[in-house]
């Protein structure tokens, strides 16, 4: 037996040691698509709005009131050169916002036309949620908010319904906030 000879036999019997002591692959665990949103709480209730429709979340600025709007039209904050208008979604909705004001955050939204921040009572970050548990039934929520809910996903005992930003910024209601 030559030098190469022997040289690759015990390449041949390294390689075959290899494979005998080799561990599988894991497992591959079942991949289940994800929904992912913004979520907060608002008079009492969790929602999640979708990731598109929410462009950041501040904590409240300080700002300056307006003379001539309605009451939910808290006024204009100053964010990084913009004017930002700011409106309390729980006079907006006919109640009022809960927890303490260091909680409350701004979620702000941003389209073509329009340029928002809507005050909510907490924020909780990015939410995720198996798409397959998507329910067209709301959860429990009140009245006023029905119209800009289109859903919900339950977590464990929570129910995270989902808040649509755009619905609400298409609400002739919403997008006249001066004082009749």
């Amino acid at each position: 037996m030559s030098v190469a000879e022997s040289a690759f036999e015990a390449l041949l019997n390294l390689s075959r040691q290899s494979r005998a002591a080799a561990k599988g692959l894991p497992a591959q665990a079942d991949i289940r698509p994800q929904w992912s949103g913004i979520g907060f709480s608002l008079m009492g209730s969790l929602f999640v709005a979708p990731m598109g429709e929410v462009s950041e979340m501040l904590e409240v600025p300080s700002y300056t009131h307006l003379p001539g709007v309605q009451p939910w039209v808290k006024g204009v904050a100053n964010v990084r050169g913009r004017l930002l208008p700011l409106f309390d979604m729980g006079v907006f909705f006919g109640d009022r916002l809960g927890g303490s004001r260091k909680q409350r955050r701004i979620l702000i939204l941003e389209t073509e036309d329009l340029y928002t921040g809507l005050i909510v009572d907490q924020v909780f970050g990015m939410q995720h949620f198996p798409m397959d548990e998507y329910s067209y039934q709301s959860g429990k929520v009140a009245e006023s908010l029905q119209p800009f809910v289109t859903g919900s996903y339950s977590q464990g005992s929570e129910v995270w319904s989902v808040f649509r930003p755009s619905l609400l910024a298409n609400d002739a209601r919403f997008t006249n906030a001066a004082k009749s």
